[in-house]
């Protein structure tokens, strides 16, 4: 087949093609969602056989995170299929990652190096997730742009 004979590919409705920018940070936002998941259930098995300070504390906090861990997950299922409601999910984990990431990197421990990687996660997917092509991919228009307006 030629290139005129090829149809070009749409980029509007449930058949639009994803950009790949839009993949990236479905992917990053998937790695903390994951990251959540197995922190979860990391605190809640040394709460459940270990030796912790405080039993129920652990437990809870592994139960929080397991939770936690179900926005960034429903988000990149709903980013993959271009849905968009997914990008308001999904902004709101990297903007609640930032202050734990400064946390992370005021430690004086191991945990320096988690609190650079969280810190170049959440800013590059907040960039991914603002940019113009996600926004079109995913339907979202700017502000007084829902519906077209009456002319005189």
């Amino acid at each position: 087949m030629s290139a005129e004979q090829t149809p070009a590919p749409e980029t509007d409705g449930p058949d639009a093609i994803r950009p790949r920018r839009l993949t990236y940070a479905a992917v990053l936002v998937a790695v903390e969602g994951l990251a959540l998941a197995v922190a979860g259930v990391w605190m809640l098995v040394l709460g459940l056989t270990g030796e912790p300070d405080d039993r129920q504390q652990a437990v809870t906090g592994g139960v929080t995170l397991v939770v936690l861990a179900l926005l960034p997950l429903l988000a990149t299922r709903g980013l993959l299929g271009l849905r968009g409601w997914s990008r308001g999910p999904a902004v709101i984990t990297q903007i609640m990652a930032l202050p734990v990431a400064y946390n992370l990197l005021r430690a004086d421990s191991v945990a320096i190096p988690a609190g650079i990687a969280l810190a170049v996660v959440a800013i590059g997917a907040l960039v991914l997730l603002v940019n113009p092509a996600t926004t079109q991919a995913l339907g979202i228009r700017g502000p007084g742009r829902g519906t077209e307006e009456p002319k005189s």
